[in-house]
């Protein structure tokens, strides 16, 4: 196995493509096509993390939060930065992290956080934006079902809890190839009427080279026609933060009592609490205080996040419960996610589960 052996499977997961621009996320440290003795897999990449691989001859590190985040400008080992950096790259470990593209994910972080609270119903709570688009092509009848397919294969037609989707429309064509064309339906130089099938369908953004690609092989003309749009529909499954429902509605401080076990905090810095029952959850993993308002918007009791600040709590208005769990505390099972998809991928090779807490919040 290689290095990008996982960065292929990790992509299925999250592609890399839905990272916000101002992240940092991918292999970070080593190469594509270095051989793996093991991986391990944390929520942050500290310098213990890097001594726990050694230790355990793991030479690939699987991380959510990128240890670097910002452009290094020097390696003198004067930051915790630049010592794991330096120590990874001395010893041969490779470095990879998700951070905001599993948080654009609907089965990633906070899809796990609703998991965890056992929340139904579940949506996305700020869909991304320009992840949808659609091809339009023009193929002669009898080609049709034979490009139709090659799409579908590529991942095109695929729809929230649907696939093979397509529309159709029947016309005529015409062409005309000059002097240096080389048809393969008609002859240059001569005009060609050709009964053809308007093909169109949507994919997700992070497969358009491999649906065109599929195109290209599967056409038959020497210049194929076609047409990409981004459409404004959001997708289900691409956005940060999720909002779900409670099968049983519960109080105020039976749901803080619940999410404190839930998620092993020894304190929830909390908006003023009211009687109105507990059902309707937004949920946003690490800092979420710019999704307040989104958490109303969308009729949620309960808004769960970390990272508030004095004046964010205020934004509650007595029309919702705000919820800072911790930072860390929101996050910490995600590298459980991590472990539990790539086990089923890979079952046969070493993917060790880091029990290091890399908390830096202590509480007295």
């Amino acid at each position: 196995m290689i290095v990008k052996d996982f960065i292929t499977a990790l992509e299925e997961l999250s592609p890399d493509y839905y990272a916000e621009d101002f992240d940092n996320t991918g292999l970070l440290i080593g190469e594509k096509n270095m051989e793996v003795s093991g991986v391990l897999i944390t929520l942050d990449t500290l310098e213990p993390i890097v001594d726990e691989a050694i230790k355990k001859n793991l030479n690939l590190i699987i991380s959510f939060h990128p240890i670097v985040f910002s452009g290094l400008k020097k390696l003198n080992n004067s930051t915790y930065v630049e010592r794991v950096v330096h120590k990874a790259i001395k010893h041969d470990i490779a470095i990879y992290a998700m951070h905001t593209a599993l948080d654009n994910t609907s089965n990633g972080v906070n899809g796990m956080i609703c998991q965890k609270l056992g929340l139904k119903r579940r949506s996305v709570l700020i869909p991304k934006p320009n992840t949808i688009k659609k091809l339009t092509t023009y193929v002669p009848v009898a080609n049709a079902e034979e490009v139709r397919t090659a799409l579908f294969k590529a991942g095109g037609g695929s729809i929230g809890n649907y696939d093979l989707c397509s529309f159709n429309i029947e016309g005529e064509g015409t062409f005309k190839g000059n002097e240096n064309s080389n048809p393969k339906i008609g002859k240059r130089g001569i005009t060609q009427f050709e009964k053809e099938i308007q093909i169109n369908m949507t994919y997700s953004a992070h497969l358009q080279t491999k649906v065109l690609n599929a195109l290209f092989e599967s056409h038959p003309y020497e210049e194929v026609a076609y047409e990409l749009e981004t459409l404004e529909n959001n997708d289900q499954d691409r956005g940060i933060g999720m909002v779900g429902e409670l099968e049983t509605p519960l109080g105020a401080t039976e749901i803080l009592s619940y999410i404190k076990e839930v998620f092993k905090t020894k304190v929830i810095r909390h908006s003023e609490l009211n009687d109105k029952p507990i059902q309707r959850i937004a949920v946003l993993g690490g800092s979420g205080a710019f999704a307040i308002d989104k958490a109303k918007a969308a009729k949620a009791d309960l808004y769960i996040t970390a990272d508030l600040k004095y004046h964010d709590f205020y934004k509650a208005d007595n029309q919702i419960i705000l919820a800072d769990i911790g930072h860390y505390e929101s996050e910490q099972y995600t590298k459980d996610l991590i472990h539990a998809f790539l086990t089923k991928k890979f079952p046969n090779f070493a993917l060790v589960l880091s029990n290091i807490n890399t908390n830096p919040i202590q509480y007295y």
